[in-house]
């Protein structure tokens, strides 16, 4: 019995050691992983190509994917492949940055893999290819991951079969995935279980579906950059598992934040640039997990509650240009930030802050960066910001900071103190800030010699704008150490006398600015080689450079998009800019010759100006070519013939064309009207013989009109449509026009009507482009335009948008002046003279309120003047002569400024300032209420010429438009001389009433 018992036993032994041995035994030679499936993973790595693992930093997984020879191979062990343990079959695949570039075609073998339960395809390149419609065959996926990598169409509708599917992120595919139909909507009533949502930079431009606020299990959703409109459902706020909600980048997204619930889960809130309203509740203080407040660049308004006190968790908190209201001081409305001491990013720009920099910044000494720019801070940058010893991205830009940059600032990454004003000298140590990768100083008041290589120490340093300040340059350098590869330089008004040496040895910059210095020389051969593959912002403008070294056939700079030669003293034949400019600027220059037809190889061309040059010869007919692109084109002060292009295509987006002053021929070509962006029209002299374009009252964005000094001749037609609603000013001067002045365009002249001079704004500022690279101070292409103002030929190199004018002038115009002239109220400019219009002086011109400038001379007016017109309190320019008026001229206000000549060739008129006294003319009460009866007469009138000339309050023609062209010399003249006039006007005044 007992030796029956000891064979059990053993037998049992025996086979409890044999079976794991057996069992490995067979793990080891007996592969886990099906074979189907085996071979539908290497067919899968095979349709693909590996990108350089060198230049995208990737790892490729797949090259694990090995058959031995003479084995069957264990799938299962491969690299981002997961099997189930009981079933051996493919659960899971993690190829995220795995180096693939080629297409998912619809065959491919992937989709074979049907018990897939997670996919992660993430950043590889997959050409822009579409998601095939197999994917629906992997319906038992529950993540699905094919974020950032490049693919573009539609997502199918079998993507719906995954009705198992908690986490789908589709997330910056490519520019083109798109979700219209199916639908969002569509997609939300199929994939009900989803917990992560993330669709950010996909095409969807739709609501948001109302049935998201239902997704009880919800913890993130990342619909950011999306094109989002309508109004985001408020209760998806409330949903209590939800984590992340990302909705930045969606300005078309309306919404409010509605009281929080105390057992949020919210960690991170992300909005900006969107257009939500509205005041923060109060419950916002009672997100306990919130660690991420994004806000900025929305419309939110009201105080700030001081319930932010209790967000003890926050990391990052940006609040950023937004409208909120402060009862107590500024920078006391914010001390509870004080009291967040885990917050390592701060944001606080754009909201009007004063005073100096806040000391509670001190608590946070977490710090990592603090985004404070674009408010109103005053005093110096505290050296105590040096305590922050994780302080690396400091933003102060756009502020009223004054006083030295202190130099015990050590640990920066990123320093941005630009367009303040900042005193001294760059500190010497900056040398020692051993991680500087950027450093923004321009627009300040630094002074001094400041030597380039103090930067070249800088290993790390990939941003360098010193420009605007009243620096000298030093960039002559012995060291033979290696140079920081630089990708933003901004050397403008450094005093460079000569291109930097060391400029050779960039290959990598995006943006150049040597603007403003005083470079003589040609352009060299080396300069042109420089960073051919990457720059992007070239301005060489504002110098002395007389041409090019070697002239080159078409410049060599592979991505350039703007290019700026502007000012200086380029001559010889036109040079042509690469194929992917945008933007070429080569004005005020000595260019001559024809314009090449190469040209029309710039298929991307925005703004073209190439005006106050001597080209000649014919426009190229592929102008109107460009209307796709073409944004603004100015080719004033040429020597252009023939006639203007013809060929503007329905949809052209061309805003303004600037054609005057050259020897153009024809007629206006009626495909413009296909240019419905139109702002600014100037066909101003040449030789175009033509009726008046009536049509072009279709253009409703039209402000700007000039056909000075052509041949424009017979009767303006009645406008065709209600158009030209938005004409602010219109010059058809020194042309044939004949009939009456068009009193029906007059009616429907809206923006001459209203007045609406808040604040100074200038015509193209909304065409400034977009930044192309951080920290850049690209500029927009400013509207110019030349008009006789005064008498005087001006170039406007900025145009006001509260400008309005109306020029008539040199024409055959008969007829009275019509009333309903007196409602352009907004009108700042009004010249009718050098016609042939008769009867008397409508008074409804005393309600042009904002009227500066008026000449009606050399017409046949007769009556009186209207002495209402001395309401006109900003008159500074008034010409009635050589007319058959009659009667005592206006007195008081500014018509005690005027001169004689301005009346002469009126026999009738008398009274100041012509000899003749008004012996049988009673004064009328207006006239009597505008005597200033007491001593001070000469310093009251002398005052009010005074705002006129130095642009003060809205008179603004004499001080801010010509600026420019008058001198300091020649405005002091102007103040003194008519001061002094002035003062023997009001003493010829007393003198007359005396003896009367």
């Amino acid at each position: 019995m007992e030796s029956c018992i000891s064979i059990c036993l053993l037998s049992i032994f025996l086979f409890c050691r044999i079976v794991p041995f057996t069992h490995s035994f067979n793990s080891s030679f007996l592969p886990r992983c099906h074979d189907y499936e085996r071979s539908a993973l290497l067919q899968f790595k095979e349709s693909f190509i590996l990108e350089d693992t060198t230049l995208d930093g990737c790892y490729p997984r797949v090259e694990s994917w090995k058959l031995v020879k003479g084995e069957r191979g264990d799938c299962c062990s491969w690299e981002g492949v997961e099997c189930d343990e009981e079933t051996n079959h493919v659960i899971g695949l993690d190829l995220t940055d795995s180096c693939l570039y080629g297409s998912i075609s619809p065959n491919s073998t992937l989709f074979h893999l049907v018990h897939l339960h997670s996919l992660n395809l993430a950043y590889n390149n997959f050409n822009l290819s579409q998601i095939p419609s197999q994917v629906g065959l992997l319906s038992r996926l529950t993540h699905l991951n094919l974020s950032f990598s490049f693919l573009s169409g539609q997502i199918p509708h079998e993507i719906f079969n995954m009705s198992r599917l908690i986490s789908l992120d589709l997330s910056r595919s490519a520019p083109g995935l798109k979700l219209h139909k199916p639908s969002f909507k569509d997609l939300v009533q199929h994939l009900t279980n989803l917990k992560v949502l993330h669709l950010s930079s996909m095409i969807i431009s739709s609501k948001v579906p109302e049935l998201l606020a239902n997704f009880s299990s919800l913890e993130s959703l990342r619909l950011n950059d999306c094109g989002l409109q309508g109004e985001f459902p408020v209760g998806i706020f409330q949903l209590q598992n939800l984590k992340i909600l990302d909705l930045s980048d969606n300005p078309g997204l309306k919404g409010y934040l509605p009281p929080f619930q105390l057992k949020s889960a919210l960690k991170s809130l992300i909005l900006p640039r969107t257009n939500f309203v509205g005041e923060l509740p109060f419950s916002i203080g009672s997100l306990a997990y919130l660690e991420e407040l994004h806000i900025s660049e929305c419309n939110f308004t009201g105080q700030i509650p001081y319930s932010f006190s209790n967000l003890s968790n926050l990391v990052y908190l940006d609040l950023s240009n937004n409208h909120f209201s402060f009862h107590s001081p500024i920078i006391s409305s914010f001390s509870w930030v004080g009291n967040l001491t885990k917050i390592t990013t701060l944001g606080l720009a754009g909201l009007n802050m004063k005073g100096e920099i806040p000391s509670w910044l001190m608590n946070l000494t977490q710090l990592s960066t603090v985004y404070l720019e674009f408010n109103q801070f005053t005093g110096p940058i505290p050296s105590t910001l040096a305590k922050l010893s994780r302080l690396k991205y400091l933003y102060l830009s756009n502020n009223l900071l004054s006083g030295p940059i202190p130099f015990q600032i050590y640990n920066m990454h990123e320093l941005i103190l630009s367009s303040n004003e900042l005193q001294g000298s760059i500190p010497s140590n900056v040398s020692q800030l051993k991680n500087l990768e950027v450093l923004v100083l321009h627009s300040n008041n630094l002074v001094g010699s400041v030597e380039l290589s103090t930067f070249l120490q800088l290993k790390k340093l990939r941003t360098l704008i010193l420009s605007f300040n009243r620096l000298t340059l030093i960039t002559k350098t012995s060291t033979n150490a290696s140079i920081p590869k630089f990708e933003v330089l901004g050397l403008a008004f450094c005093n460079l006398t000569e291109f930097p040496r060391f400029l050779h040895s960039q290959d990598q910059l995006i943006f150049l600015d040597l603007s403003s210095n005083n470079i003589q020389e040609k352009i060299p051969s080396w300069m042109c080689s420089i960073s051919t593959n990457s720059l992007d912002y070239l301005n060489l403008s504002h110098n002395h450079l007389t041409g090019f070294e070697k002239d080159p056939a078409i410049l060599q700079w592979a991505k350039i998009r703007i290019l700026d030669l502007r000012s200086n003293r380029l001559h010889g034949s036109f040079p042509l800019p690469p194929p992917s400019t945008s933007s070429y600027l080569i004005s005020h220059n000595k260019l001559v010759g024809v314009v090449s037809a190469l040209l029309c190889n710039l298929s991307a061309l925005e703004t073209l100006d190439l005006s106050f040059n001597n080209l000649s010869g014919r426009l190229p007919h592929c102008l109107g070519n460009f209307s796709d692109s073409l944004s603004s084109l100015d080719l004033r002060r040429n020597n252009f013939n023939g006639n203007i292009p013809s060929t503007w295509r329905i949809g052209c987006k061309v805003r303004m064309i600037s054609i005057g002053y050259n020897q153009l021929q024809g007629e206006v070509p009626r495909s413009l009207a296909n240019c419905s962006s139109l702002e600014l029209i100037d066909f101003g002299n040449n030789h175009i013989i033509d009726s008046f374009p009536s049509w072009f009252g279709n253009l409703e964005n039209l402000r700007i009109l000039i056909l000075r000094s052509n041949g424009f001749h017979g009767v303006i037609d009645k406008p065709q449509t209600k158009g030209f609603s938005n004409l602010r000013i219109i010059d058809l001067s020194h042309n044939s026009f004949t009939g009456k002045l068009p009193s029906l365009y007059f009616e429907i002249w809206d923006a001459m009507k209203v007045t609406n001079a808040s604040h100074m704004t200038y015509m193209g500022d909304s065409m400034k482009p977009e930044q192309y690279h951080r920290f850049t101070y690209y500029g927009q292409y400013d509207y110019s335009m030349i008009m006789s103002n005064k008498g005087l030929e001006l170039e406007y190199r900025k145009i006001p948008d509260i400008l309005t004018a109306i020029d008539f002038s040199y024409n055959k115009f008969e007829g009275e002046i019509p009333d309903i002239i007196g409602h352009l109220q907004r009108l700042y400019l009004l010249n009718l003279s050098n016609n042939l219009l008769n009867g008397h002086m409508p008074s409804s011109l005393a309600n042009l309120k904002e009227l500066e400038c008026l000449d009606l001379s050399r017409n046949m007016l007769s009556g009186k003047l209207p002495p209402e017109l001395s309401k006109l309190t900003f008159l500074s320019s008034f010409n009635v002569s050589y007319n058959q008026l009659e009667g005592p001229i206006p007195r008081g206000k500014q018509f005690d400024t005027f001169e004689s000549n301005q009346y002469e060739g009126n026999r009738g008129l008398c009274g100041v300032p012509v000899e003749k006294e008004c012996e049988n003319f009673e004064a009328s009460p207006q006239e009597r209420s505008n005597v200033v009866e007491d001593d001070d007469t000469g310093s009251v009138f002398k005052f009010k010429w005074m705002i006129v000339l130095i642009g003060y309050g809205t008179g603004f023609i004499f001080g801010v438009v010509v600026g420019h062209k008058i001198t300091k010399k020649k405005h002091d003249w102007f103040v003194k001389t008519f001061g002094r006039k002035q003062q023997h006007r009001s003493q010829r005044v007393k003198r007359r009433r005396s003896r009367s």
